[in-house]
């Protein structure tokens, strides 16, 4: 098992910057590829970027590429999601998730851990 704990969220104007941390405990953390993913009212859960154990092969999707990094600490059991350029779209639960696997992916149902996520809200 293991607990996942976002931070960070908030409200910011549109052009801000905000950055998310996840703290996980229980099982080593650098046994996991972890993942951001984002769901606003109304719409299904959308994939924001993940990163590999090691920190290697961060993926994003085309939606925030060039704008929002993915980054992980293992020594603080931490991932983080610097968020630049938000735009009122960026607003929705943003949560944080852990896949066993070796395979850095986009898809939800890969992902066995989830935290209960942080608000962001982007204003125009």
């Amino acid at each position: 098992q293991v607990q996942l704990v976002e931070s960070g969220g908030g409200l910011v104007q549109a052009g801000g910057s905000l950055r998310l941390s996840c703290v996980a405990s229980g099982r080593t953390f650098s046994s996991f590829v972890m993942g951001w993913f984002r769901q606003a009212p109304g719409k299904e859960r959308e994939f924001v970027a993940a990163i590999s154990r090691t920190g290697g092969s961060p993926f994003y999707s085309d939606s925030v590429k060039g704008r929002f990094t993915i980054s992980r600490d293992n020594s603080k059991s931490t991932v983080y999601l610097q968020m630049n350029s938000l735009k009122p779209d960026d607003t929705a639960v943003y949560l944080c998730a852990a896949d066993p696997s070796w395979i850095v992916a986009s898809i939800p149902s890969r992902y066995n851990y989830w935290g209960q996520g942080t608000q962001v809200t982007v204003s125009s």
